[in-house]
């Protein structure tokens, strides 16, 4: 019994390496099995010589399935664990709708043609960028096939999802603009630092633009991996009119100067002290109506300014009760350190022990479509988020602050052999 035992036991260990090694090579490609049965929601699906299951967050949602349905589905992940390598399947992934595709297209088979990106909202709709290696294919219509007849094959096996087929484009803001298909774009500003991206559409082409639920601006949002903002041409011209008042208002505080100079540096593209104090000297003296002399006159209020409001941080982070060694770390500016002072960090410890997207995960907020009050939770970010620096600078000013601990653990072993010198 005991030798039978160990051998049933060897059987099955073997039996699920075997399953393990058969299928772990294979994550990413399109499977066809039978559904054996449904459990809690879970698929069960009989593979041949194994079992996968697709979950029910992977499933297209509203898809009837019924035992013994042969189903496709893509092989998502595969884990080996004691009861045997767990196979889970899914046909809610973008990949899945990737692998269709080329199961269906020849040319991206082949690699003339390449799908960049995809998004979907399963069972409802899909957008897929791609682009052509070869000049004379058009990507669109390879994919789209005789009257549609690629297309249709793919959309049926994701039982009627809409499927928009984007060309693919380097330039962001083209690729914007064919994303938002069929909203007509009228401008699209791209904010670098702020990783968000600025679309402007006719009055008319907003509703069309957002999508019913924000279905089209978050599958476009998706595919370009960057933020979108959707505004009307009414509310482009709010924005910039109360951003020319508000940036005028400052550079008469600051510099001390008559409306109509500061209105004109800002009708130059000035839009911040720090600008007007280091730009070059030239650029400044050939605005129209300038010299040199008066260029000159306004860097230097424009610095003593900036000196001013450096002061008035200092005072306040020394108010807070900040360490001065916290201003010693690279990148670190006084307002960033009266930042950091509100928010509770106020020694070097207390900074050593953030984690990077603590400190500079930048803010990300869902659009917000025109009219729409609905109360909804602050964005959430790092503490200085809103300074724009980069993940290496976030990890470079904690790896500075955490440099003390380790100048504090030599110290001992450098004490410790002086002692054993001393008495030697």
């Amino acid at each position: 019994q005991a030798a039978k035992q160990v051998i049933f036991q060897k059987v099955r260990d073997a039996e699920r390496d075997r399953q393990y090694d058969e299928f772990k090579d294979r994550q990413g490609e399109i499977i066809t099995g039978v559904v054996k049965r449904v459990e809690f929601g879970h698929i069960v699906v009989d593979l041949g010589r194994a079992e996968g299951v697709i979950r029910r967050d992977q499933q297209i949602p509203r898809e009837v399935v019924r035992v013994n349905d042969r189903i496709r589905s893509l092989i998502l992940n595969v884990r080996r664990e004691n009861r045997g390598p767990q196979i889970f399947l899914s046909r809610a992934h973008p990949d899945f709708m990737k692998k269709l595709f080329a199961q269906e297209v020849p040319e991206i088979y082949d690699g003339i043609i390449e799908i960049k990106a995809a998004a979907r909202d399963p069972g409802s709709r899909a957008k897929i960028g791609v682009i052509s290696h070869d000049s004379s294919i058009d990507p669109v219509g390879a994919c789209v096939g005789m009257k549609g007849s690629r297309v249709q094959a793919v959309v049926q096996e994701m039982q009627g999802e809409k499927i928009d087929i984007i060309p693919w484009s380097p330039d962001t803001a083209t690729f914007v603009v064919n994303a938002l298909q069929p909203a007509n774009v009228s401008r699209v500003v791209i904010d670098e630092e702020e990783d968000r991206i600025e679309v402007v559409v006719p009055d008319d082409q907003l509703s069309l633009a957002i999508g019913r639920r924000g279905q089209n601006v978050r599958l476009a949002s998706q595919l370009t991996a960057k933020a979108i903002d959707i505004l009307t041409e009414a509310d482009a011209s709010e924005k910039r009119q109360k951003e020319f008042v508000a940036n005028s208002e400052l550079f008469q505080n600051e510099l001390d100067v008559d409306e109509t100079l500061a209105q004109l540096l800002v009708a130059e593209g000035f839009g911040a002290l720090e600008e007007v104090a280091y730009v070059e000297l030239d650029e400044l003296a050939a605005i129209e109506g300038f010299d040199e002399d008066l260029a000159q006159e306004l860097q230097s209020r424009a610095q003593e300014a900036l000196d001013r409001r450096e002061q008035a941080a200092r005072d306040e982070r020394r108010g807070l009760g900040v360490d001065d060694a916290l201003a010693e770390m690279p990148y670190l500016t006084e307002a960033m350190l009266v930042t950091l002072g509100k928010a509770g960090v106020k020694t070097l410890d207390d900074l050593a022990d953030l984690a990077t997207d603590e400190l500079v995960e930048k803010k990300r907020a869902e659009p917000r479509r025109r009219g729409d009050d609905t109360p909804r939770a602050a964005p959430k970010g790092g503490i200085l988020a809103e300074y724009g620096l980069s993940d290496e600078q976030g990890n470079e000013i904690i790896m500075a602050a955490r440099a003390h601990w380790f100048a504090d653990e030599e110290e001992p072993a450098t004490d410790e052999a002086q002692a054993e010198g001393d008495e030697a």
